[in-house]
């Protein structure tokens, strides 16, 4: 039976948007976030890990750059251009409508007189061209137009100053002092300065248009409308093309495995194929909270989801970039980390920003991420999978790193009988997570594919015979009474990662501790059918207050229902959250059972990982069904 939840408070007057409402944009080296307002509430420069020079989502006065009418502020309408990264908005006034189209631009290769100096990765045919586009068009009867575009370098430290160029009212320029980031702004508007706001009024009529192009390096920014929108065409049919390249099965839940695709490949650093969990900072686990962390940093612990997820989907170049970055990683530094940042960087060490409100009162605002020098024992097993996913045969199997990944599974060996933070990355004292004993024994029945793949029997038997104490020990300890794997030795507190143990094929989904595990999760760890991590009550986690439900927990769970044959029980729940998607199909950490608003960072790249995987279950269910009965299920709606 669910448990009540504790109540989230909405204020129905925050100058904050829902978190879900936000369009993401990118360029896979820097993302932006978008209000339904029209204002760029979040934009770092020049990746996605520096400080911001839009930070509004983190408060109010932290910078923001708004394009739209006048008067309105909310939208009529918003979608993406269908199989891109162009947010269209659309603005009906009294007096007429207006249409908004915002782009990070991609163009063609542009390295060709000199080498990239942060391009660690073969060039591809396209890159970043390092400009926010923002193109207007009134589409019928007469539109009062503003633009405001008020920068706030380094977290909202600093205000910019602004200067004309040789361009007339057409371009400025904006610095700081001690900041290497120069903005340009190029538009067919006439722009006046204000203190630290470059603005610019004017009346469109029926078939006007106009743009605004920020940039902040060397690269051309279209200097009137038609570049303008010969470069978003451009950059739309880039998006289209990439996404053609994947495969996606005919199914009604296509357009959530191609959006969560483009998410993962918005979250992705081109230059190095890193892939970061999120693409902000500090938006609350809870509202008003102190659960607040930057998630801008790429997990080892997500490398098995990620490559099996771009693997289904057939972005194999993809993939194999970002198994490029862990190889790298694990080469680099031997002892591996939680966590690095996108270029590669080991210290991520944890700051606050005091002078930043936090979104919605919720602070502190946090840069950096102390849990990369925690002790995850599950990242071993990460690595190993990950590779295990790619080296089928002995031909794709990258002999240099074998000498690496040696020593990952020798300390899985070594450490594995001691505790540590668990997946969720505690901030209370150490346990014996089950979760990371599993982990364990996957970096050793991995590796011990990976040394028979090599013909390496003798280091495969030694193995081997680790695994199997390594099973035995989480068999005898990580379970209650009930045959129910808990979340760590010698409690009966129950735990979302252990839905990895039939996922990850510890073990069969037909052995009974399984499918008591998962059947015990989805009665009583939930909350109107979403699941939680843990309880916070019942967990050492070393964070005051409470949190919503963990969207990835959730969609586990329908995966390993599927696992275990409880396939419509399954449907109901992925219909369920898809259904909780926010309006753009993005989703952020976590959801309130109780009012489906989304909370945590975002869009989460765990988060869409874990839906493709869920969605890949039901379908491939729903052919199983068909082919024993001859028809389609039925899908039964919550």
């Amino acid at each position: 039976m669910s448990a009540p939840s504790t109540p989230i408070p909405v204020s129905p007057v925050s100058p904050f948007p829902p978190i879900e409402s936000y369009g993401f944009l990118s360029d896979c080296e820097t993302t932006a976030l978008v209000a339904p307002s029209g204002n760029v509430e979040w934009l770092c420069l020049p990746r996605i890990d520096s400080p911001s020079v839009f930070g509004a989502i983190l408060d109010r006065g932290a910078g923001r750059f708004r394009v739209g009418p006048a008067d309105v502020m909310v939208p009529a309408a918003r979608r993406y251009l269908p199989g891109t990264m162009v947010l269209e908005t659309s603005w009906g006034t009294r007096t007429g409508w207006l249409i908004v189209r915002d782009v990070l631009l991609m163009g063609p290769w542009h390295h060709d007189d000199e080498r990239s100096h942060t391009h660690r990765r073969a060039p591809t045919d396209y890159d970043a061209e390092h400009v926010l586009l923002r193109t207007i068009r009134c589409v019928n009867g007469e539109v009062q137009l503003t633009m405001d575009c008020d920068p706030m370098f380094d977290y909202g430290r600093l205000a910019g100053h602004w200067e004309y160029t040789d361009s007339g009212y057409h371009q400025g320029l904006c610095r700081a002092d001690d900041v290497d980031i120069e903005l340009r702004l190029t538009t067919d508007l006439r722009i006046g300065f204000e203190g630290n706001r470059a603005i610019a009024r004017t009346l469109l009529k029926d078939g006007d248009t106009r743009y605004c192009a920020l940039s902040w390096t060397v690269h051309e920014p279209p200097h009137d409308f038609a570049e303008a929108y010969s470069r978003l065409v451009w950059t739309a049919h880039h998006w289209q093309h990439w996404l053609a390249r994947g495969t996606f099965p005919d199914h009604p839940f296509r357009g959530h495995l191609e959006r969560s695709a483009l998410t993962l490949k918005g979250l992705t650093f081109a230059p190095t194929g890193a892939l970061a969990a999120a693409a902000t900072t500090s938006l609350p686990e809870t509202p008003g909270g102190t659960r607040n962390w930057d998630y801008r940093f790429s997990w080892i612990r997500d490398s098995t989801f990620t490559l099996w997820a771009l693997y289904t989907l057939g972005f194999n170049w993809e993939a194999d970039d970002f198994r490029r970055f862990v190889n790298e990683i694990t080469s680099r530094y031997v002892d591996l980390q939680v966590m690095y940042g996108v270029g590669g960087e080991r210290d991520l060490t944890e700051h606050t920003l005091d002078h930043l409100q936090g979104y919605e009162g919720a602070g502190p605002v946090r840069i950096g991420n102390d849990a990369f020098s925690h002790r995850q024992h599950d990242v071993w097993g990460a690595v190993l999978d990950s590779v295990s996913l790619h080296a089928k045969t002995r031909d794709r199997f990258d002999e240099r790193m074998w000498p690496i990944l040696v020593h990952q599974v020798e300390s899985a060996a070594k450490h594995w009988r001691e505790p540590d933070r668990g997946i969720w990355e505690v901030r209370g004292e150490p346990r014996h997570f089950t979760s990371s004993k599993v982990m364990c024994w996957v970096a050793l029945d991995r590796g011990v594919r990976l040394a028979r793949l090599r013909d390496d029997r003798q280091l495969a038997e030694r193995w081997r015979a680790i695994a199997n104490e390594i099973h035995a020990d989480v068999c005898e300890h990580g379970t209650d009474e009930r045959g129910v794997f808990t979340q760590y030795y010698g409690t009966d507190t129950l735990d979302a990662s252990v839905l990895l143990v039939p996922l990850v094929r510890f073990l069969p989904p037909d052995d009974p501790r399984v499918r008591a595990t998962v059947l015990a999760i989805a009665d009583e760890l939930t909350v109107n059918d979403l699941v939680l991590r843990y309880r916070p009550e019942d967990t050492d986690d070393g964070v005051d207050g409470h949190e919503g439900t963990f969207t990835v927990c959730s969609f586990w769970l329908v995966s390993a229902l599927i696992e275990i044959g409880e396939v419509e029980r399954a449907r109901r729940l992925c219909c369920k959250l898809l259904s909780f998607a926010g309006p753009l199909g993005l989703y952020a950490e976590e959801l309130d059972a109780d009012s489906g608003r989304h909370l945590g960072n975002f869009p989460q790249a765990l988060t869409h990982l874990s839906l493709i995987n869920a969605v890949f279950h039901v379908i491939r269910a729903e052919e199983e069904y068909a082919e024993k009965f001859g028809r389609v299920q039925p899908c039964s709606m919550p």
